[in-house]
């Protein structure tokens, strides 16, 4: 007598490459992981201090349901000065992660039967996101010669009455694609032309490789009122076990999102919330540095996907993640519903290389790979995904 909703859910992709990767290793078995979204980074050592602090100082009761008041004030202060948004800390929720913040924007906009445009390639729990608050997920192909960013005849095709909310994630995962100015004022012109909300995932600002990251918020006061702008500490300050994320939004919107955590979590842990607090005032440094190594090692990937035959990729100017296309040979490989879960399985259990399969994010002809593990991983991972590529074109060549 379980939820209907749960008919609906498709099971995380990325949960499962996981937990058989944990399984190999449980064996014995060495594998190379270049599944996971996870910096290898860990927590700088001031942002510690700052959570270490606040359990000394029995920082442990109840707080405010939005979010330290310091916290938020200084993630103000972020967003004024790095991304040239303008808000006030009742605009601000801070929540336990950005996922929940994510959640909670879902189900303080929408309502049963709304629908909610995600652009292809998308992150792979935005649908399952999507239905179990009960809306409607509308997926959005995007082209490859537009590096699959979303452009205003797209978006405009797709809008319906019941459309209520777009997801645009900026940088992307798993594309790493960052959207131009110009290419976002045509974006929100539309929506506030067709009273669209939009929900901007900018949860790896932070780890952009140009220097023309654009907030959505900030092109106008009428993008701004439409925006909810989802980031969090995740990827930017190493935190993802630690849980913190945080809207800004309008007045009205935030205040909603408060009553709906309110009732469901109260507020993030408090220790979580200093450590969030030390990272933003005192680790920008320790940010930066993290950024350097992450195009370091994109540069060494790219070099290395571009040596490799038969697949091609989106150039990440963004996140940490590399997008293959492996189209030309998908026709030479044997395979059953699904191509990309069928390579990537074989990839795993032959090659002992952990990647994840491109119908996790709407795909089927890519896998997503990672570089954020060390050089040696990537690199030898990469050396073993083209060993794989020509032991199915050399087959196929002597079939011929």
């Amino acid at each position: 007598m379980l939820s209907d909703r749960l008919k609906f859910i498709t099971p995380s992709y990325t949960i499962g490459v996981s937990s058989k990767v944990s399984e190999m290793k449980s064996k014995g078995i060495d594998v190379i992981n270049l599944s996971v979204g996870e910096p290898d980074f860990t927590v700088p050592e001031k942002a510690k201090t700052y959570g270490l602090n606040s359990l000394k100082n029995d920082c442990t009761k109840y707080d405010l349901v939005p979010g330290l008041k310091i916290l938020r004030e200084e993630i103000c202060n972020k967003l004024l000065k790095e991304n040239n948004c303008n808000y006030s800390i009742d605009e601000i929720v801070v929540s336990s992660g950005a996922k929940h913040s994510i959640t909670n924007s879902l189900l303080a906009i929408t309502n049963p039967g709304d629908e909610v445009l995600v652009p292809k390639p998308y992150w792979v729990s935005y649908p399952e996101m999507i239905k179990l608050v009960n809306a409607v997920p509308v997926f959005i192909d995007t082209r490859k010669e537009k590096g699959f960013k979303l452009t205003r005849e797209d978006l405009e095709k797709h809008i319906t009455e019941k459309t209520k909310l777009i997801i645009i994630n900026n940088p992307s995962n798993p594309a790493g694609i960052v959207y131009t100015k110009k290419e976002l004022t045509e974006i929100v012109d539309v929506c506030i032309e067709k009273n669209i909300y939009i929900l901007a995932d900018e949860i790896y600002e932070r780890v952009c490789f140009n220097d023309d990251f654009t907030s959505i918020a900030s092109l106008s006061e009428k993008a701004k009122e439409i925006t909810i702008t989802v980031n969090g500490f995740s990827k930017s300050a190493a935190m993802t076990g630690l849980r913190l994320g945080y809207t800004a939004s309008n007045k009205v919107i935030a205040k909603s999102m408060s009553s709906i955590q309110g009732h469901l979590v109260s507020h993030p842990s408090l220790t979580t919330q200093y450590v969030g607090y030390g990272a933003l005032k005192e680790c920008t440094h320790d940010i930066d540095d993290m950024v350097k190594v992450y195009k370091y090692r994109r540069d060494l990937v790219t070099s290395k996907l571009n040596s490799i035959s038969d697949l091609e990729y989106i150039h990440p100017d963004g996140a940490f993640y590399a997008f293959i296309d492996l189209s030309k040979v998908k026709d030479m490989f044997e395979y059953k519903d699904s191509f990309s879960i069928d390579f990537c399985e074989k990839f795993l259990t032959e090659y002992r290389v952990a990647a994840v399969p491109g119908i996790a994010f709407g795909m089927d002809d890519y896998i997503r790979i990672s570089f954020a593990c060390s050089e040696e991983s990537f690199l030898t991972g990469l050396d073993r995904l083209n060993d794989f590529i020509l032991s199915i074109t050399s087959k196929e060549a002597t079939n011929i």
